[in-house]
């Protein structure tokens, strides 16, 4: 069966934005040395958030469908809490298709460099991450705004 990228040549250009948002629960103790950027591989948050931008102008890479965008603003947020991290991320553009999974790859990858750069400290005695998750990567929102006349 042939597989092929979704025509979008005839649809107007819009005004487009998603905001997606999850999280990645960890030790307590890990979160401290989170805040305090105490960590060997470095400022966690700051390397999140810049992974983050990549991911959105990579996403085309990465996602076999997706089309290339000309991105024009994202935006990261990260959120430490008492037990985890939440990156929020939201990306716009004027195109003829959505920007959402741009957000979503964005945030997948801000939290698998969090995992990355915490999992020394997240083990347990048998190597394992007992407590470690990635939860609840969704869309929270999404607009399109058709532009002109």
């Amino acid at each position: 069966m042939p597989v092929e990228q979704a025509d979008i040549s005839r649809k107007p250009l819009s005004f487009r934005e998603a905001t997606a948002r999850g999280s990645i629960k960890l030790k307590p103790e890990t979160i401290k040395l989170v805040k305090g950027n105490k960590l060997a591989k470095g400022d966690v948050l700051s390397v999140a958030r810049t992974m983050a931008i990549l991911a959105v102008k990579r996403t085309p890479d990465l996602v076999a469908l997706c089309h290339p965008l000309r991105v024009e603003g994202t935006r990261v947020v990260t959120k430490v809490g008492r037990d985890s991290i939440q990156v929020i991320v939201t990306v716009s553009a004027h195109e003829k298709t959505g920007v959402e999974m741009e957000a979503l790859t964005a945030v997948s990858v801000a939290l698998l460099n969090i995992w990355d750069m915490t999992k020394a400290h997240e083990k347990d005695d048998g190597g394992q991450y007992p407590a470690t998750r990635i939860e609840e990567i969704t869309v929270v929102k999404k607009v399109k705004r058709v532009e002109g006349p």
